[in-house]
């Protein structure tokens, strides 16, 4: 087991199911890959600005970030308008970490699709209470949230007139282009810079995320540092000591052991954000040219009463990786009942925690009894530098794991696909 700030890495299990050695036989190459991404060479390296990220983000820039959190504190709710890597990287750390702080306005999100019911409820929710928007894209004129700052920008200059609108509203966007700098430029918006070597699903330590989460109450600066020491440690040459290198070549060797899908099981229901940012991360990644791993997930015990019986005995294509924590909510005990009509008196003076880890360990048994190969990340408590550094290991492994399958980890030429079918439809 390889533990790393707080995350502790096991493939020990998986490992039964390759040959043996083959972990430690694909090491070379793996080092060839990292020092390629470090290079900055190969498919997709105008969008490597990622890499060395977290530790090059300054004291003035978080601060500035800071700033503009604390002045969202006037406000009831803060609305963030974004869709794919502009806004889900911020909503699961937000809801990885129990949401926005005391005395810290509201969060919602808009823009995150064309569901006129989604939009309507963020719209029921504003009436009548002052709020702020945060609208993040590079362009401006991505459909879904430029639909919904159209509305929300309106609200704000029917209660505010344009200027005071303009005061209410800060831009996340390119530092010179597109159609959202121009008019955040012309109104006077509060602005932050997405940097142009840094693609959507890898944004969430750039402003993407930092503000909004600034906004939030979240210590942004223990977010980024825990990302800058787990960079550090995915840094090393050594396969077995480097947490990103290490996923990554299993569960890549996983797949060509005919293992195509990766479901992200998780036994804690705050993670379950985490594992839909995980899902585009690593979907949009790897994807392309008829390869890549599907990317799934499940939320227990809860799924174990449904999905649990296909993970169990269905197909033997799936490999599974736990994302589990041990401790989250302290003092919740199960009582004694004297009657003990259901049977649990057997768990009194219990912790759920206690029993919800021991669901997780007899899954696990049980689902590698089933011929499912496991990985698993363990972490004792959710705290802003273990997502950190949880981000940025994920992030390094992608990149590893996309260029081992040979296809570019950096670029999503199939999203464009259905756009133009779209907009056909719509007569653009």
């Amino acid at each position: 087991m390889l533990e790393t700030q707080g995350i502790r890495l096991d493939v020990s299990a998986a490992e039964e199911f390759l040959p043996a050695g083959a972990i430690d036989a694909l090491s070379d190459k793996v080092a060839a890959v990292a020092t390629e991404l470090a290079a900055g060479d190969g498919p997709g390296a105008e969008f490597l600005g990622w890499l060395n990220l977290p530790g090059n983000i300054c004291e003035a820039e978080l601060a500035a970030m800071q700033a503009s959190g604390d002045r969202a504190r006037d406000a009831e709710v803060y609305v963030v308008v974004g869709i794919g890597g502009s806004y889900l990287g911020t909503r699961a750390v937000l809801e990885s970490l129990g949401g926005p702080a005391a005395g810290h306005p509201e969060i919602l999100f808009a823009g995150t699709g064309l569901c006129s019911a989604t939009l309507d409820r963020v719209l029921n929710r504003i009436e009548g209470r002052d709020f702020r928007v945060c609208v993040i894209s590079k362009s401006g004129t991505t459909l879904e949230p430029a639909v919904a700052f159209r509305l929300l920008r309106a609200e704000l200059e029917k209660r505010h007139g344009s200027q005071g609108a303009a005061e209410h509203i800060t831009a996340v966007t390119d530092k010179s282009r597109g159609a959202l700098r121009q008019l955040a430029d012309r109104q006077g918006y509060e602005t932050f810079v997405i940097p142009d070597d840094v693609g959507g699903r890898f944004s969430v330590l750039t402003p993407v995320g930092l503000v909004p989460l600034a906004a939030a109450g979240l210590d942004i600066r223990a977010l980024v540092g825990g990302a800058a020491a787990m960079a550090e440690a995915c840094a090393g040459p050594d396969l077995r000591r480097n947490p990103a290198h290490l996923y990554a070549a299993t569960r890549h060797l996983l797949y060509e052991q005919g293992f195509t899908t990766e479901v992200m099981s998780t036994f804690h229901a705050d993670l379950q954000l985490i594992q839909e940012w995980w899902k585009q991360l690593f979907g949009e990644s790897e994807g392309k040219g008829g390869q890549g791993i599907f990317p799934a997930s499940t939320v227990f015990t809860t799924d174990l009463h449904s999905l649990g019986q296909y993970i169990q005995d269905g197909r033997r294509v799936l490999q599974e990786t736990f994302l589990c924590v041990r401790h989250a909510v302290d003092g919740i005990v199960v009582p004694r009942d004297e009657a003990d009509l259901d049977g649990l008196n057997y768990l009194s003076g219990r912790t759920l925690d206690e029993i919800n880890w021991k669901a997780y360990e007899g899954t696990r048994q049980a689902h590698l009894d089933g011929g499912v190969p496991c990985l698993s990340l363990e972490v004792g408590r959710l705290t802003p530098a273990v997502i950190g550094g949880l981000l940025y290991m994920f992030e390094k492994a992608v990149a590893v794991s996309g260029r081992l399958l040979g296809v570019n980890p950096f670029d999503q030429p199939g999203v464009e696909t259905y756009k133009k079918e779209m907009f056909r439809r719509l007569g653009k």
